[in-house]
């Protein structure tokens, strides 16, 4: 204990977070204890506390934490491709990415998300979170703005219902690829990423010029 008396305090709470995030993917946050997440972490319960409130302040980074990463993964994909067609792929292709390193946060995503933060009654990481999404939807928003002013993408959608139309059938749709992906290979004789594509392309004709 003296070595780690000796790190940061931000190692010591990675330590501790890499460790809950852990048991939270093999055993579900309701099943996993402070004291679980202490023995894995190879902290004493009490030290945990000393970093740590509460589990909910874990799961509350560890979905921040996620989140960033899903902004980071978008603003890549929107810099680093060129046509509209490309940068829809690449933000399909983004979210394959994120629920493949991070199936548990990619469904916690889904989940219902606190809007009211007037009453003080939050997280700080919650509130991070919100601001995060919101970043994600801003540089979403602008992808469709500039594609609709530009002729790629039809004059009549609205952007913000668009959006998130759009989260909603993507992470249905990718979702659904990874729970069923046996009964679609047998029953289309489809692979998941050509279920996928075809899957993303029907909706980018939903929102783009003919």
């Amino acid at each position: 204990m003296g070595r780690r008396k000796k790190e940061p305090r931000s190692v010591h709470r990675q330590n501790i977070a890499l460790a809950a995030s852990k048991l939270f993917m093999e055993k579900g946050i309701a099943q996993t204890s402070m004291d679980d997440i202490a023995r894995e972490a190879g902290y004493s319960k009490a030290t945990l506390y000393v970093y740590f409130e509460n589990k909910e302040e874990i799961v509350g980074i560890l979905v921040l934490e996620s989140m960033q990463k899903l902004y980071d993964y978008i603003e890549e994909a929107l810099e680093e491709t060129v046509t509209y067609r490309d940068k829809y792929d690449a933000i399909c292709e983004a979210l394959v990415h994120y629920c493949e390193e991070f199936p548990f946060y990619f469904r916690m995503a889904l989940d219902k998300i606190n809007v009211d933060f007037e009453e003080g009654k939050y997280l700080p990481e919650e509130k991070e979170t919100y601001q995060v999404g919101e970043q994600i939807n801003r540089r979403i928003g602008e992808f469709l703005q500039k594609g609709m002013e530009e002729g790629a993408f039809r004059q009549d959608i609205e952007v913000l219902p668009t959006i998130i139309s759009l989260w909603g059938m993507l992470s249905g749709i990718i979702q659904l690829a990874f729970a069923k992906e046996e009964y679609i290979e047998n029953a289309m004789g489809l692979k998941r990423s050509q279920f996928l594509k075809q899957s993303f392309d029907m909706l980018y004709r939903s929102i783009a010029v003919r």
